[in-house]
């Protein structure tokens, strides 16, 4: 974040720096003066005495040579002249812009900027440029509240609110203002969605930020399913699946369903994900799945080797064993399953048809078994319908499936986040589809 504001306070200040400066005329014949009293000058000009010691081509003669004392020199000389008029003032503050800006010194640079706005001589563009310079500068000082001050004038006096929110935004932010930001940056989310355009990474991450800061579970979550929706990454999916099984209500039921999707989002899972994700595909009659599970960690090197080695071996051979049986019995279990009074089992075993990439046959059956009713929980078998569909490269009848799942313990969660995975952005489309096969 540094950078962005860095960047920006230095396009500001080369706007309004140096090059800046009124073009200075003096009053060639001056009033008499009342007695005792110093001769004025008209309006918007300055008198020859002012005009003598800032004269522009001896001052930029001055900068340029990095002669900033003698700059600084002629400034106070000017200054201590008796009787300045309001606009002698404001060229002197101009030029205390043009110096303060070249030589870094923040704090007569922010004294000089909210004189020369409140001067009411600048026209409206230099207006909201000096406006949007001096509520930088505050932010960079971390003056938050004169930043967003100065950054909503800035937005009242030039109509320009888009240009300096994000700025609003994390002033609120480093403000520790969180339930501020919070509130901001799902209002920039929900709008950018609804026009159908895409948040930014740095929104986001922003967003997360807030969430943690905040020990806000809900915000964190909410920023998490964005970043995995627009910007996936291995380590935002395994964040997000993570952290979804920690929600209130959630079901320690769908801890396979969870390593199904990691399995396939992910370009690789930690050691132990591949070891649980075979171990409880094994515990519920799938081990193809588990093989295929344990193939990939090998596979990868993430298993097989160091202190687990013996364990991952022994886990391997059980599930090829277990795979090799189940491939030669498999068929038999059909009759028994469209003699059951309900459809589990045919959605247990069109499932595992899956597994083994017979995807048509698979999916028949599992749609078969949600016809035939009688299940605990058909939203279950729906979700297991809509991944299988994914699995199988049928991406737009998996969504309008995932879609129709509802419920609560986590099933309706799992659908979305299935669907991000569908419509991830084709950039991140490559790698996890490789990996997941």
């Amino acid at each position: 974040m540094s950078q962005f504001r860095l960047a920006r306070l230095s396009v500001l200040i080369a706007a309004i720096g140096f090059n800046m400066l009124p073009a200075l005329s003096h009053a060639q014949e001056a009033q008499p003066a009342a007695a005792g009293a110093p001769a004025a000058a008209p309006a918007d000009t300055v008198r020859p005495e002012i005009f003598k010691l800032l004269e522009p081509a001896a001052v930029k003669a001055s900068m340029d040579a990095k002669n900033y004392a003698d700059v600084q020199s002629r400034i106070d000389q000017a200054a201590a002249i008796p009787a300045l008029t309001p606009y002698e003032t404001f060229v002197l503050n101009r030029l205390r812009v043009a110096l303060a800006s070249t030589t870094n010194n923040a704090p007569m640079a922010m004294t000089a900027l909210e004189a020369v706005i409140e001067s009411g001589k600048l026209d409206k563009k230099s207006q909201g440029d000096f406006i949007q310079a001096l509520a930088n500068y505050h932010y960079n000082a971390k003056d938050y509240a004169n930043a967003i001050k100065w950054f909503t004038r800035y937005q009242t006096e030039t109509g320009d609110i888009a240009t300096v929110r994000p700025y609003i935004i994390r002033a609120y932010y480093f403000n520790n203002d969180f339930a501020r930001a919070k509130q901001e940056l799902l209002a920039d989310l929900a709008a950018k969605q609804q026009a159908g355009q895409t948040p930014t990474l740095e929104e986001l991450q922003l967003l997360a930020n807030t969430g943690s800061k905040s020990k806000d579970p809900t915000t964190y979550l909410t920023a998490m399913e964005n970043l995995v929706r627009y910007y996936p990454s291995d380590d935002y999916w395994t964040d997000l699946l993570g952290r979804v099984q920690g929600k209130a209500g959630y079901s320690d039921r769908f801890a396979l369903d969870v390593l199904r999707l990691q399995f396939k989002a992910v370009s690789t899972m930690p050691p132990q994900d591949y070891s649980d994700m075979a171990e409880i595909a094994l515990q519920n009659a799938f081990p193809t799945e588990a093989k295929k599970v344990l193939d990939a960690g090998f596979a990868k090197g993430v298993l097989g080797t160091g202190g687990n080695a013996a364990k991952h071996k022994k886990l391997r051979d059980q599930a090829n064993k277990a795979a090799a049986d189940d491939a030669k019995n498999i068929a038999s279990g059909e009759a028994a399953a469209n003699k059951s009074k309900d459809g589990t089992g045919l959605v247990n075993l069109g499932y595992a048809f899956v597994t083994m990439d017979q995807f048509d046959k698979g999916i028949d059956l599992i749609q078969k078994g949600i016809a035939k009713g009688g299940l605990k929980r058909p939203e279950d078998a729906k979700l297991r319908l809509g991944y299988s569909l994914a699995m199988a490269g049928k991406k737009d009848e998996a969504i309008k499936v995932l879609e129709s799942v509802k419920g609560g313990e986590g099933v309706s969660d799992l659908a979305r986040y299935w669907i991000f995975w569908l419509n991830r952005p084709a950039t991140a489309a490559a790698a996890p589809a490789a990996a997941a096969q």
